[in-house]
């Protein structure tokens, strides 16, 4: 290629990416037409999209594949409180990009590819209150503040995978911030005093494998963060632990440990320091790991924590959980917990011992574990847990609901009971609980009956999810009843219920209930009785317009209708609703539409029947059939020479002359005709396709007659496929007499079009030309 084409295709190239980026830029987003919300996430954007004004106060750019933010991009954009910009490609934003953007209080950077962070960027941004610029490839925050404008900043995120430096003066210009949240798995620089420009930090989160680092960031957070929480560290050594010990002079109230790694060399000298931080109230360890069985390498020595008033551990992995010891050693240091959560960490059995020492727990959730029926009683032995007051042991394997009442019937403060998602089954006719027990939660317990078992001093009940088919239960306290997803068709009976304010009955096989059901119930102030069978009717729908005494009903009719007293139909105002003839009868209009339709199956018969429809169709899918059917068939299945079609009109010529002259000839052809070789019995369409597949030739015999008659049409049809063919001459022409093809009518178009492209024979009146005739047509019979 020459020099100068090179130069030709290289300006090419140029032009062409030019226009195309023009085009690109001047491309609009479609969801940003005189809207204040702007919604362009997922389009596939290379650039910030044109045509941005100033009514726009949240603009969504988030995953798309922006590169470069332009100082013009967003000028005009001066209302703009909203601003998602994350999961993009963005590695250069021009220094006055965000300029105009004074108003903005959310920036979303996240997951791009920025490089370094500059001050100058956020300059202008006094309004911002939420920065997010985790997920990029900056190693450090610079030689001094980006963040130094941000005055009313109340939430950062940063950090990623590569950051590793964190120097002094990186946060100057920040003295408040609600939550600051550090990616910091790979930090290993940090230089002390850094973040101690920030006097206030109420959430803490930082992503950190260095206990060093760790320990000289608590060292500058000692006064000023309210909850810490630390994520992916490894406290296996137990030299590193004592690194933390700083965290006794800590003022933090929650310390959170998520996806920590602990072991039995380094738990006992946490649970010291935890135990002996001053303000500390509330300890979470979510999704860690323990290697260990609780068999302590050191003494546990701390003081018991005055303050310390929370645990929750959700989650916590223990790869020897069956060899786990009862855990003696931290008996002494629970006595003034008030809430234990104890969650998904497989726990079978809560030792009685331990039981007996939590004299202050008021709340315990032990919900998504393993205790079974023995294991309660056990666990809530005699003298244990003697001020509890709600209990959380939802899908647990819990199985007998007699059992269960009975091991925790001597916690005399227990208020709260969640036991759903057990399987109970059957329910007993009898029941001990505790005395003054007010809430139960029985929902998803595979219960087909309620009986007697049920305490009557419940106020609150919850039944949902089982298989219930009524409610007749005496309960004089009962203030809220839950029957969501059951099979009840009535209301339960007032009476027996007189103080229940709130009923719902969601999802249930509801089809109506009466005025005097509705108004039974005195006290009633919420009725949710949606997602039933309601037949819905003018007079209900009234009904319900008119109770005044309850102060909201919802009652829907299956995608239809929520009714929300003093009378809301779904946002309109239930006497302004206007039901149609199919909402307010709908039994009538469904019987008239089924006579309707019966009727006009009934008139389609009847018009069937006398105009041989079914006879048609028969034909028109033989027809169809034969059209698919291989053109020639096999060898083997061939029994004639030739299949004769012909007029009824035509039979004595056909009969008496041809049939004679060509079976008699020597040697004899071998003739199919109807009259003679159908099958007895057989559909004619049938018949006419068989005799035609088993013929070598087929012979039509043209005259005035065949162009009128209906039948020589069909055969002329079912044998389409092979007369179509030019190189095959299975069809035969004999013109019995002329015709004019003007004559033919014209649903005999294939005939037209055979007498066209074929040469046919014709009958010669005079006896002489007969011979040549009949000698033509041997020789076209035979080839």
């Amino acid at each position: 290629m020459t020099t100068h084409t090179w130069r030709v295709w290289a300006i090419y190239m140029v032009l062409a990416a030019n226009l195309s980026k023009e085009q690109a830029l001047k491309q609009p987003c479609p969801s940003c037409d005189a809207t204040q919300l702007c919604n362009c996430s997922s389009m596939g954007l290379d650039f910030i999209p044109s045509g941005l004004t100033s009514k726009i106060t949240t603009l969504n750019l988030a995953h798309n594949r922006i590169k470069h933010i332009r100082s013009q991009d967003l000028q005009q954009t001066v209302n703009l409180r909203v601003l998602l910009l994350q999961s993009n490609e963005i590695s250069s934003i021009d220094e006055d990009s965000f300029r105009s953007l004074g108003k903005l209080e959310l920036l979303d950077l996240s997951n791009n590819s920025l490089a370094h962070l500059s001050p100058v960027w956020f300059g202008h941004l006094f309004s911002l209150q939420h920065l997010r610029l985790q997920g990029n490839s900056y190693r450090d925050l610079g030689e001094s503040s980006p963040f130094f404008s941000l005055r009313n900043l109340s939430s950062l995120h940063l950090g990623n995978r590569w950051f590793s430096t964190i120097r002094q003066g990186n946060f100057e210009g920040i003295e408040l911030l609600h939550k600051l949240w550090i990616e910091g798995g790979n930090l290993s620089q940090y230089e002390s005093g850094s973040l101690k420009s920030i006097k206030t930090i109420n959430h803490m989160i930082i992503n950190i494998r260095s206990v060093t680092v760790f320990s000289a960031i608590v060292r500058d957070l000692l006064h000023s963060v309210i909850w810490l929480e630390v994520r992916e560290i490894a406290f296996s050594i137990p030299a590193e632990v004592q690194l933390l010990r700083v965290m006794l002079s800590s003022f933090a109230k929650k310390i959170s440990f998520k996806k920590a790694l602990l072991t039995d060399a380094t738990v006992p000298e946490i649970i010291s320091i935890l135990e002996d931080m001053p303000k500390l109230v509330e300890v979470e360890i979510i999704d860690c790991r323990l290697f260990g069985t609780g068999q302590w390498k050191i003494q546990i020595q701390a003081n018991q924590s005055q303050t310390l008033r929370v645990l929750t551990v959700e989650k916590l992995s223990i790869e020897e959980f069956y060899l786990f010891t009862d855990l003696k050693d931290v008996e002494g240091l629970l006595s003034l917990l008030t809430e234990v959560t104890v969650v998904n960490t497989k726990v079978f059995l809560v030792p009685c011992s331990l039981s007996k020492h939590l004299l202050s727990l008021e709340y315990l959730d032990l919900s998504a574990n393993l205790l079974g029926d023995q294991s309660l009683e056990h666990s809530a032995c005699q003298d244990g847990w003697p001020s509890l007051q709600t209990l959380n042991l939802s899908q647990n394997s819990l199985s007998d609901l007699e059992m269960t009442g009975k091991s925790l019937s001597h916690l005399r403060k227990l208020i709260l009971l969640d036991i759903s998602q057990n399987n109970f089954g059957d329910m007993p006719d009898v029941c001990a609980w505790p005395k003054n027990l007010k809430y139960l939660n029985l929902s998803s317990t595979q219960i087909p009956k309620l009986t007697t078992c049920i305490p009557p001093t419940l106020e609150v009940l919850d039944v949902s999810a089982n298989k219930l088919k009524e409610f007749g239960l005496q309960l004089p306290f009962l203030k809220e009843l839950y029957l969501t997803k059951n099979q009840l068709k009535t209301l339960p009976g007032a009476a027996p219920i007189p103080n229940l304010v709130a009923l719902s009955i969601r999802r249930n096989k509801l089809n109506s209930f009466s005025q005097e059901e509705f108004e039974s119930f005195k006290k009633m102030e919420l009725l949710d009785a949606s997602d039933n069978n309601f037949i819905c009717s003018c007079e209900f729908l009234s009904f319900i317009h008119h109770q005044a005494g309850i102060a909201q009903v919802l009652v829907g009719w299956p995608g239809k209708y929520v009714c929300d007293s003093p009378l809301a139909v779904r946002g309109e105002q239930v006497g302004a609703v206007h039901l149609s003839l199919m909402e307010c009868h709908r039994s009538l209009v469904v019987s008239s539409i089924c006579v309707l339709v019966f009727l006009v199956i009934l008139v389609l018969v009847a018009l069937g029947y006398k105009y041989h429809v079914v006879w048609y169709l028969r034909m028109t899918w033989a027809w169809l059939q034969a059209k698919r059917k291989p053109k020639r068939a096999p060898p083997k299945d061939i029994c004639y020479d030739a299949f004769v079609s012909y007029s009824e009109n035509d039979s004595e010529w056909v009969e008496n002359i041809m049939v004679r002259e060509l079976e008699q000839a020597c040697p004899p052809f071998r003739l199919c005709l109807h009259k003679r070789d159908f099958v007895p019995g057989k559909w004619i369409v049938d018949n006419i396709i068989d005799s035609i597949e088993k013929s070598h030739k087929t012979l039509f015999v043209l005259s005035e007659h065949f162009v009128q008659s209906e039948w020589c049409k069909y055969e002329l049809d079912f044998s389409h496929f092979r007369l179509f063919d030019e190189n095959n001459d299975a069809a035969i022409l004999v013109l019995l007499e002329p015709i004019q093809s003007k004559a033919i009518p014209k649903r005999f178009c294939k005939l037209r079009k055979i007498m066209n492209t074929k040469t046919y024979l014709e009958w010669p009146l005079e006896e002489e030309q007969q011979e040549r005739f009949w000698f033509n047509l041997k020789i076209a019979l035979k080839s």
